[in-house]
């Protein structure tokens, strides 16, 4: 009975070693197969988009002077009534109509600058902003505005609060296609990757999407939009 524990533990023994050299050799095969799935690449897909506006936002700037500022008030109204009237007549509807209440400017209430006497006490800026979704029909409209310069209207433009804007606001409409274009883009340029490293490409590992930006496609046409979006995306690999 003595001698049977010495033998038992030495069984014991030999099992836990054994056991312990498995797992071991376990454990590392797991480590390999964990390292080789890490393998990976990241690839970018683009995706642009030509789009017309579908909203504009035209604002004509005139000016006005005079000694006297009543005088002022119904060059103002009378030159507001023609640019209205001359909108109208050129298919702008009413609702797509609105005018700005004028920013006036005393000259001689300024006490710094020049100090010649100004050929006009009173000077004005108004606005009338036209807000339409016929892009077409209001560019049309600007190439006439010239009829009104000549009968005596002074329009400024200058400024940049007098810039005319052209919007695309149906971008959720041409979303999906885009990141789906996008996407596989990106899963092309993948495959050649791993085609090139004899190499097979696995699941995505992680994907990000770039913000969508929407710009004129060139100075001459800003009502053409060009929207774009970028996406990146990391792809396993494997033998």
């Amino acid at each position: 009975m003595e001698h049977r524990y010495p033998i038992s533990a030495a069984i014991v023994g030999v099992c836990l070693v054994l056991g312990l050299g498995l797992l071991g050799q376990q454990i590392g095969s797991a480590a390999i197969a964990f390292k080789q799935l890490e393998r990976s690449v990241k690839v970018k897909g683009l995706s642009e988009q030509e789009v017309q506006a579908n909203i504009v936002i035209w604002p004509i700037e005139f000016s006005a002077a005079n000694n006297q500022l009543e005088g002022l008030y119904q060059g103002l109204d009378k030159q507001t009534e023609m640019i209205t009237a001359f909108l109208l007549l050129n298919g702008i509807t009413a609702a797509e109509i609105t005018v700005s209440s004028p920013a006036i400017t005393d000259k001689s209430a300024q006490q710094y600058g020049n100090t010649g006497a100004a050929p006009f006490r009173f000077t004005a800026l108004q606005t009338v902003t036209v807000y339409s979704n016929n892009i077409d029909g209001v560019r049309a409209v600007m190439g006439k505005l010239s009829q009104l310069g000549k009968q005596g209207i002074v329009f400024t433009g200058g400024g940049y609060q007098a810039r005319t804007e052209y919007l695309f606001t149906q971008l959720n409409d041409i979303k999906p296609k885009m990141i789906e274009q996008a996407t596989r883009k990106a899963r092309e340029v993948a495959e050649k990757f791993a085609a090139d490293s004899q190499s097979q490409l696995g699941k995505i590992k992680r994907a990000a999407q770039g913000q969508f930006s929407i710009n004129a496609r060139d100075n001459n046409n800003p009502h053409i939009k060009k929207v774009r979006v970028v996406a990146t995306i990391e792809y396993y690999l494997s033998d």
